[in-house]
């Protein structure tokens, strides 16, 4: 009988401390965002630009250059996630679910900002690698993607999702 009354008491004297989320606010912070959103582009921009060199190489249409270059800034973010995590010990297939749940917003979010803009762009599409209108295009796209997406990331963040899910590996 008195296990019962314990464990409500417990309960009760944590329950308002969980309920206002009064650690989420410290892991919320905008330079933790940044710092996730950082990360995260790192990966969305080497899966770009590599995209956008093969899509330009192979003599790809501006679509199938934009798919490839999706596809692969998914990739070498979730790829780069996963090295931290599998640094940490973790199992392969748990590493990927990971990553899978830091990382595939924050992409996402990212893609679609930096390719509306390079799409957006007049010319930057059809701009050769060598062409600083296309440089200058997919740096802008990228500034403004991590702007866009710092926010995102902080929300998440502070919801205990995206990034948040990978600091328990560090």
């Amino acid at each position: 009988m008195t296990h019962p009354a314990h464990d409500h008491g417990a309960h009760h004297h944590e329950g308002p401390r969980h309920e206002g989320h009064h650690h989420a606010p410290a892991g919320a912070s905008w330079r933790t965002a940044a710092q996730a959103t950082l990360h995260c582009l790192t990966g969305c921009a080497i899966g770009e630009v590599l995209g956008m060199v093969v899509g330009a190489a192979a003599g790809l249409h501006n679509a199938a250059t934009v798919v490839v270059s999706i596809a692969l800034a998914f990739v070498f973010g979730y790829a780069l996630t996963m090295r931290g995590v599998l640094r940490a010990g973790v199992p392969l297939r748990q590493a990927l679910k990971v990553a899978l749940a830091a990382d595939t917003v924050s992409i996402a979010v990212m893609e679609l900002i930096d390719n509306t803009v390079m799409v957006g762009v007049p010319g930057a599409m059809d701009a050769g690698l060598s062409d600083a209108l296309f440089w200058v295009s997919l740096v802008l796209s990228l500034a403004l993607a991590f702007v866009l997406t710092t926010p995102v990331n902080r929300w998440m963040i502070g919801r205990g999702k995206g990034h948040a899910v990978v600091h328990a590996y560090h």
